[in-house]
């Protein structure tokens, strides 16, 4: 009998560029924060079960909103981002107070998923339609010649923010596959266009309207624990070497990887919802009024978590 797909959560992000912990900043009508949204989705789609990944410095706090409300309805579990959680041999650089980056947030779990999971972001509102298309696509994966994993693909124009650059994992498919992701850490509208820059702007380059990204949210089968675990040391080495005090281990690199190393395809699974999040503190008011705007409209109640 298959396992029921569980949902992760990454919470554990320093939110550094926002200036405070984004993740636990009430942006509802009765003080939900975004992932009260996004786990309110994610009950509606099928999942019962919610790992979310947190700092030891926002305990109480977190677990204290889960509480009084999604925790009412889910089984939600904790996992902890520590930045001494590294392979043996390694050391941790002097300076250093970011954490490892997504790759490393999941091997945070690594005890607690033994089913086919979804991950997301618990600072990006994702649309309530694309739970329920991860949930079925999750519910028949299945590991054969290939692993069997997907990505929610978000149109690029519907990704970002009046307020500055975002990281986005720009996506070329074919067939409905991915078969080659770039991760790009400097996007933003510029001249009317969508451009990014790897130089700190010393040149740019456009993103063409309707471009697939990732958005992190993605499904994988357990098999991408086993792949995270041999590919982090490298990974963390070559960090050490290039960029020791703020490089990361992202997942739409490892999964870009595994495509083309012939071991993954990975369904891209369309997304048309409007995204929200809270990069920047000038980002919260939009998103406010979002959820304000789809409270009115019908989409939830008022009262998120209501018995």
């Amino acid at each position: 009998m298959k396992k029921k797909p569980v949902l992760v959560v990454m919470a554990a992000g320093m939110g550094s560029r926002y200036g405070g912990l984004k993740q636990i900043d009430p942006i509802g009508p009765c003080g939900e924060i975004i992932i009260d949204y996004s786990l309110y989705d994610a009950k509606a789609a099928g999942f019962d079960t919610a790992i979310c990944i947190i700092k030891h410095s926002i305990e109480d706090d977190f677990k204290a909103i889960m509480e009084r409300g999604a925790a009412k309805h889910m089984n939600i579990l904790y996992a902890y981002q520590d930045m001494d959680d590294i392979p043996e041999g390694f050391s941790i650089p002097e300076g250093r107070e970011k954490p490892w980056g997504t790759g490393h947030a999941i091997l945070a779990a690594r005890d607690l998923i033994d089913a086919p999971f979804a991950v997301i972001n618990a600072d990006d509102y994702y649309g309530k339609d694309v739970f329920k298309v991860m949930y079925d696509y999750l519910s028949n994966a299945e590991d054969g010649e290939y692993y069997d994993y997907c990505m929610a693909g978000y149109q690029i124009e519907n990704t970002l923010t009046e307020n500055g650059s975002v990281a986005r994992g720009v996506c070329v498919t074919k067939d409905g596959y991915l078969e080659h992701l770039d991760e790009r850490t400097k996007i933003c509208w510029k001249d009317g266009k969508i451009q990014f820059t790897e130089d700190d702007g010393a040149t740019w380059e456009e993103v063409p309207v309707g471009t697939p990204v990732s958005m992190n949210f993605f499904g994988f089968t357990p098999s991408i624990i086993t792949e995270l675990k041999a590919k982090f040391p490298a990974a963390l080495e070559n960090i050490l070497k290039t960029n020791p005090l703020k490089g990361e281990f992202f997942i739409p690199i490892v999964t870009s990887e595994l495509v083309a190393e012939g071991k993954a395809r990975v369904k891209v699974l369309p997304a048309t919802d409007r995204w929200y999040g809270v990069t920047y503190k000038e980002d919260r008011p939009v998103v406010v009024e979002a959820m304000r705007a789809k409270t009115e409209a019908g989409d939830y109640p008022a009262d998120l978590w209501r018995d």
